[in-house]
């Protein structure tokens, strides 16, 4: 950007002035700065675009990132292509994430099947998501429900998931399916005795909100006799691969909706 030039306001020679080096002094003020040369406006457009870019890309590395949902495993609260926005102030400093969150993680191995892994196919779009100002690939969205140390059991008698032996109201985002007998997890277990090893340190234990269609951490707990439909795999997610919290859902328009964290993970009990 240029400003205007900006010449010293030359002294007031009116009056005499006593001939002194004050007089020489002000001889020399009188004399005006140069004006500054203004850029051409190319020149000016192509500078205010670095500086966005620039911008961009530390927004996208310290603070915000863009990032849509590829598939219904977070339904009914995130649908499937809708616009969310993760930010990483909450887990600076040492802040891990915590029950309840709604966290973008990369993908820990064999979770996304290729397409969905691919991430943009587009030169556009591929330089876009390098600086946060589009989707990229390679990334899972699910709800954070253990932390370091924390047991996961399914279910109690009224088919609800329980940490650490508290059960969980989960009615308010959890999807609603009645061919699911509880809201535990997506292989059918929950008619038998499913408890987790307890989560190890600098992991979470993740799940999608949609419980009967989410390849999630439960998906790969093959540790139920005769259990057929489990993938094998780790089922725990290292914190280190967890981009940040999701903290709006901003698009479409008209399902504008801030991201919080559910009451209900308030009164779980600290690992034992």
């Amino acid at each position: 950007m240029t400003s205007p030039d900006r010449g010293s306001t030359p002294t007031d020679m009116g009056e005499e002035e006593p001939r002194s080096s004050s007089v020489q002094g002000s001889s020399q003020a009188g004399t005006g700065r140069k004006g500054r040369r203004q850029l051409p406006l190319w020149q000016e457009t192509i500078l205010l675009l670095g500086v966005a870019l620039v911008l961009a890309i530390v927004i996208k590395a310290l603070f915000l990132q863009a990032f849509y949902i590829p598939s219904e495993s977070m339904e009914p609260g995130l649908v499937r292509n809708d616009r969310i926005l993760v930010q990483k102030v909450s887990y600076w400093g040492g802040g891990t994430p915590q029950r309840g969150d709604v966290v973008v993680f990369k993908d820990p191995g064999g979770w996304l099947p290729p397409s969905e892994a691919a991430g943009p196919t587009g030169a556009v779009p591929k330089v876009m998501a390098k600086i946060g100002l589009y989707p990229t690939g390679g990334h899972l969205v699910k709800r954070v429900i253990g932390v370091a140390g924390d047991v996961i059991s399914c279910c109690d008698a009224q088919g609800r998931l329980m940490v650490n032996g508290h059960p969980l109201d989960e009615s308010g985002y959890v999807q609603q399916d009645k061919s699911v007998e509880c809201a535990g997890p997506m292989v059918n277990q929950c008619s038998k005795d499913w408890t987790s090893e307890p989560v190890p340190e600098g992991h979470v234990f993740v799940m999608g909100d949609n419980r009967a269609h989410s390849a999630d951490s439960s998906m790969r707990m093959c540790n139920v006799e005769k259990e057929t439909d489990c993938v094998p795999g780790p089922e725990f997610v290292p914190v280190d691969l967890v981009v940040g919290k999701v903290f709006v859902l901003l698009w479409p328009r008209d399902r504008f909706e801030w991201v919080t964290r559910p009451d209900t993970f308030e009164d779980v009990p600290d690992a034992q």
